[in-house]
């Protein structure tokens, strides 16, 4: 049941916004020095999501982001 969920709902996303676009995820580390991730995602919430999953600090750190910003 929680399968077909999960697909329903990955269709709706996909007919509705089925381009990805890039997103620039803003941070900043411990010593309060800016840095920068870039993914394609569909919006700003998946961009944070991957940004949490490939990035250690952001993962350890969520509200270390400070800005996520669509660049097309």
């Amino acid at each position: 049941m929680v399968e077909i969920y999960i697909i329903a709902c990955l269709q709706i996303k996909m007919n509705k916004n089925n381009v990805l676009k890039p997103y620039t995820v803003h941070y900043r580390d411990f010593q309060n020095i800016r840095l920068e991730n870039c993914f394609y995602a569909f919006d700003a919430y998946e961009a944070r999501t991957l940004a949490m999953e490939f990035n250690k600090y952001i993962n350890d750190h969520p509200n270390s982001i400070d800005l996520i910003r669509c660049e097309k």
